[in-house]
């Protein structure tokens, strides 16, 4: 039996709160299930559920009551540790020109395949964890996805919706036909333009250390810094198995700079900022 995994993250984001889920099915060879993982500003939980309880139609997922997909999400977790209650509207998605994997779309056994579905949309709603109402309105959501069979072994990530605008950035470490490379994929939505920044298109990353990373891509360079961390344990797939822990900051500080032709067009320090450091320099 194949070891795949197949997961949705989609993050919903006010001024104040973070709310982030993230759907996932996941077969480690002798075991098919999935999972609901719930991440807030400051907590995490991991629901375990039977895989017949999964279900994709399209551009949604079930979970038993739980719905996620292209119109919002719908939460009915009733366990020991995690009760939650609630639905999340989603606006007109802002989807990619073209997949983010560009031309890697088509080599086979690749680790790990990325998808952008949305980088900005409106959400509005209510949700309940545990007693704690998480209330969207005037909030933006953001809405990727992964399969393949493991995460990388090193990477970076970074999403944050800001002003009229919207960032994504993943560097990794990329097994490949017996050697490794560091592999970039990155979109930036400002003002109504979608920059690519991507190694198929001939982005470099400069420099990936102390939670800083810079990317070169022709006359673009992007520079995101994590300035304060608060990660906290998500489980991630080995080999289709959910036993690798990383940790990720829903929101916290960071430093985003984009720059063309040498010219800033923006740069802000936000406490929004959603980051996995997963590098061990």
């Amino acid at each position: 039996m194949n070891r795949f995994f197949y997961g949705w993250y989609l993050k919903c984001q006010s001024d104040t709160q973070t709310l982030a889920v993230i759907p996932a099915v996941h077969n480690a060879g002798k075991e098919r299930t999935c999972s609901i993982q719930v991440i807030t500003d400051n907590n995490v939980w991991t629901v375990m559920c039977d895989a017949d309880s999964f279900r994709r139609t399209g551009r949604n997922i079930f979970i038993g009551e739980n719905r996620f997909g292209e119109k919002g999400i719908y939460l009915a977790i009733h366990t020991p540790q995690l009760v939650v209650s609630g639905k999340l509207d989603f606006g007109q998605l802002s989807p990619l020109k073209y997949d983010i994997m560009g031309p890697f779309t088509l080599v086979p056994f690749m680790q790990c395949r990325h998808s952008v579905w949305s980088m900005r949309h409106s959400v509005t709603g209510n949700v309940c964890i545990n007693g704690q109402n998480f209330s969207f309105h005037d909030a933006w959501g953001y809405w990727e996805g992964d399969r393949g069979r493991s995460f990388p072994k090193e990477y970076v990530w970074t999403q944050c919706c800001f002003g009229d605008g919207s960032i994504m950035l993943s560097v990794a470490d990329i097994p490949m036909a017996g050697i490794h490379f560091t592999g970039v994929i990155g979109v930036i939505l400002w003002q109504g333009k979608e920059y690519r920044i991507a190694t198929y298109l001939g982005a470099r990353a400069v420099r990936i250390q102390n939670g800083t990373v810079r990317v070169i891509q022709g006359n673009l360079e992007l520079e995101v810094r994590l300035l304060e961390a608060s990660g906290r344990p998500l489980k991630a797939p080995e080999k289709g198995d959910m036993v690798r822990t990383i940790h990720e900051s829903a929101s916290c500080r960071a430093f985003y700079q984009f720059c063309k032709n040498g010219c800033t067009l923006f740069a802000f320090e936000t406490d929004r900022a959603s980051f996995e450091y997963e590098y061990f320099s």
